[in-house]
């Protein structure tokens, strides 16, 4: 069983930045993808930005060149680094496992971009 935990969130002006983390703990394996999704009120959950073990990352068209992912292996945390947020940033964010097949979700943080 895997464990996630996400901080970071919170209330900003639009073209401020914030910085998420995740921290995994439990049955880690040393290779997995992991990343951070969204969902805002009423929309379906989306892709944000993805990065694997080994460095790789993926980002959705909406969020690159302002967005940036990044991950310490040694201490199992991804990082999603935001700037030039946006009101149509706003949402919930969750951290995600993948790895071995399984996936796992953490509770969520909620950002939100507002004057």
């Amino acid at each position: 069983q895997v464990q996630l935990v996400e901080s970071g969130g919170g209330l900003v002006q639009p073209g401020g930045s914030l910085r998420l983390s995740c921290a995994a703990s439990g049955s880690m394996f040393s290779i997995n993808v992991m990343g951070w999704y969204r969902q805002a009120l009423g929309k379906e959950r989306e892709l944000v930005a993805l990065i694997s073990n080994f460095g790789g990352t993926t980002y959705a068209d909406s969020v690159r060149g302002r967005f940036t992912i990044s991950r310490d292996n040694a201490k199992n945390t991804v990082f999603l680094q935001m700037n030039s947020l946006k009101p149509e940033d706003t949402a919930v964010y969750f951290c995600h496992l993948r790895q071995l097949g399984h996936e796992y979700w953490g509770q969520g943080t909620q950002v939100t971009a507002s004057s």
